[in-house]
């Protein structure tokens, strides 16, 4: 697991497995730290306000770890946890902090309603394959659907909600305006393709992707679901790079080509899958 400092209100933790992205948020500063004590990647971070933490690593000892480096970063300890989408590798927050308030947008909180213990059977099968121990098992428990497009607040900030559907039927992209950061859910990344999975739906991802746009030029960081990081000029390439395969898969199918740089063979397969789903839509 490696944790930085985007700004002194957010930190990134990404996962050492699936390159999973999880960012915590403080939304209000106290007093800064005394001169010489720097938070995660060297920035100087300060004390007080409320903290959210959205989506979550993967493997148990990150979880664990989770609460000891929000300390260790003077952060107050989450009140709240907020999910872009409800694919399980971002729901693992709860294992971290039982208890705290989850909340996601009204079309996650339907997805999950329309699929009661998906997450946690996936979540199974995938520790199954890994030969993964969880010392207890995940229980989402009661879920606040929040309004998208809206706000959350955060302390004495907001965070602005804004819909991002495509990928899969549900979400949300949640940008923190004080820091110039967009939590962009699974888009934008360049670590994978754009892929439809669970009831995807490229013409809804391809509508995702123009409502970001905007936001994406004017952020100084944009934190893909998995994946590097990316600041805004970098992930409106990567932007652009997405539309046109996307806009390619409609209109050529299996001619398109994945965008340069993710053509591996893991790429091929998810292109392969983004072919089978659209076939299967028609």
């Amino acid at each position: 697991m490696r944790a930085v400092a985007l700004h002194r209100d957010v930190l990134l933790v990404t996962s050492a497995i699936l390159q999973v992205n999880c960012v915590i948020v403080r939304g209000s500063a106290g007093e800064p730290h005394a001169e010489g004590e720097p938070g995660a990647g060297g920035e100087e971070l300060t004390e007080g306000g409320e903290a959210f933490v959205v989506d979550s690593p993967v493997l148990p000892d990150e979880l664990d770890a989770l609460p000891a480096l929000v300390e260790q970063a003077r952060f107050p300890a989450p009140s709240g946890l907020l999910v872009t989408h409800a694919d399980w590798d971002h729901l693992l927050g709860r294992l971290a902090f039982p208890g705290v308030a989850l909340g996601c947008a009204e079309s996650t909180a339907e997805r999950l309603r329309g699929s009661p213990g998906e997450a946690q059977r996936q979540l199974r099968a995938f520790d199954e394959g890994l030969l993964i121990d969880r010392p207890r098992p995940l229980a989402l428990g009661s879920v606040q659907a929040l309004p998208v497009p809206g706000h959350c607040a955060v302390g004495e900030r907001e965070l602005e909600l804004y819909a991002a559907s495509g990928h899969t039927p549900d979400g949300m992209a949640i940008l923190i305006p004080w820091a110039g950061v967009l939590v962009a859910g699974d888009y934008l990344s360049t670590a994978e393709l754009p892929t439809l999975d669970d009831g995807g739906d490229l013409d809804a991802y391809l509508a995702t992707l123009e409502r970001l746009r905007p936001l994406v030029a004017a952020a100084d960081h944009v934190v893909p679901g998995h994946g590097p990081p990316l600041d805004g000029e970098h992930a409106l390439t990567a932007l652009e790079q997405d539309v046109a395969y996307l806009q390619a898969l409609r209109d050529m199918g299996a001619e398109a080509e994945p965008p340069d740089g993710r053509r591996g063979a893991h790429q091929r397969s998810l292109h392969a899958q983004n072919l089978a789903a659209l076939e299967a839509q028609n």
